[in-house]
């Protein structure tokens, strides 16, 4: 009998050690009462801002009070509907810039332009700089929107895979938010990104959810093609650990042979 209570209680010891986080490890943003309100606003004025680089399929809109004089600044097409009548010229669909390996995009009117490393809003004030007085007389509005912006989540998310931001941009907690938040058993003391230049050079950056000042890091607000790695922590990768096959087929036949040399001395002894 006391040897039965040992072994319950070493295998309740060992359930205890094998559980998983505390309650401290998965809350986020603990000390956010002890961020200055103004760091948390000079962040929020950088959203919505992106790096353009080659890959990037670009919505771009030249808008004015005089429809025929930026017309020809917007690119489109027309495309016939089916059945329609003469008169109906079809449905209007935009057209997409795509940045090429160079950088570049030919822009009506203006040809080829090189804007790679240009950011969204810088990228709107060059081609009104281009575009005002010398084509037009009145200042045009611009508009810029990333249509192929992605963010891939790795790892221990509640739902891993790519992140599609429709409106261009996405920062830190919006993508977990999309990714189904990380699993319990996932660090949220040390969450990767990695993200490559418009340079083509790939910079590491590391997260602690737990730290609220991760909202005043430029890093807060994600480019596009971001990638997100979540990592497991040490329970989960208790949990998972194995022997190599060569042990584990040693162990498999050491296990065979002891049952062997049990079953000939329980014949032995009967005898």
């Amino acid at each position: 009998m006391k040897i039965r209570n040992l072994l319950i209680i070493a295998a309740t010891a060992l359930l205890l050690a094998s559980c998983g986080t505390s309650g401290k490890e998965v809350v986020y943003m603990q000390n956010i009462d002890d961020i200055a309100p103004a760091e948390i606003a000079n962040a929020i004025t950088q959203a919505g801002d992106f790096t353009i680089r080659p890959g990037d399929m670009l919505f771009i809109n030249v808008a004015g009070s005089n429809e025929d004089a930026v017309r020809p600044f917007n690119k489109t097409q027309y495309i016939s509907t089916i059945g329609s009548s003469s008169t109906n010229l079809g449905d209007r669909t935009s057209v997409y810039y795509l940045v090429d390996d160079f950088g570049n995009i030919d822009f009506p009117v203006l040809g080829k332009l090189h804007i790679a490393g240009m950011t969204k809003h810088s990228l709107e004030d060059y081609l009104v700089s281009l575009i005002y007085p010398r084509y037009l007389t009145e200042r045009p509005s611009i508009e810029c929107r990333i249509q192929n912006f992605k963010v891939y989540c790795l790892g221990d998310f509640g739902a891993s895979g790519v992140i599609t931001a429709e409106n261009g941009r996405l920062n830190l907690i919006e993508a977990i938010a999309n990714a189904h938040d990380l699993t319990l058993q996932g660090r949220r003391d040390n969450v990767l990104l990695i993200r490559t230049e418009p340079n083509g050079q790939r910079i590491v950056k590391r997260f602690n959810l737990n730290d609220a000042s991760i909202m005043s890091m430029p890093e807060f607000q994600l480019q596009q093609n971001d990638i997100l790695y979540v990592e497991p922590n040490k329970y989960k990768k208790r949990g998972v650990w194995s022997l190599p096959p060569v042990y584990t087929a040693g162990v498999g036949i050491f296990g065979t042979a002891v049952s062997v040399i049990n079953f000939v001395l329980l014949l032995t002894h009967n005898k």
